[in-house]
């Protein structure tokens, strides 16, 4: 078992395989999963998910299994220790983030609290 830190961010095998699909699937194997935190939403944060093949001098990047999660430092602040999984259910395929941070949530899991 790998050893994850408690300010590393990771990706569950199934976001990992996740990943590399769709940067197969845009014929770009650099591209990378960025997750960037905001205000906003209806908790008081916000989960933004996009894909990125560059980094800023202020990114840190994560690995698993060759696919990359890329994230600023100012959001990984609020992000340190979360996974990020990938899940398929009735609802939906989605990206969902295990954030220990979060003190509560909203019902569709993409904004969140902090005391």
């Amino acid at each position: 078992m790998e050893s994850v830190l408690a300010h590393d961010l990771t990706l569950s095998p199934a976001a990992a395989r996740r990943v590399a699909q769709l940067a197969e699937l845009e014929g770009k194997p650099g591209l990378m999963l960025r997750i960037t935190v905001s205000g906003g939403g209806c908790q008081g944060f916000q989960y933004a998910f996009s894909f990125d093949d560059q980094t800023a001098s202020d990114d840190r990047v994560f690995e698993r299994d060759g696919s990359k999660l890329v994230t600023d430092e100012t959001s990984l602040d609020l992000l340190a220790g979360a996974e990020i999984d990938f899940v398929e259910d009735l609802m939906g395929a989605y990206f969902q983030v295990k954030n220990p941070n979060a003190t509560s949530s909203c019902g569709c899991g993409t904004s969140f609290a902090v005391n």
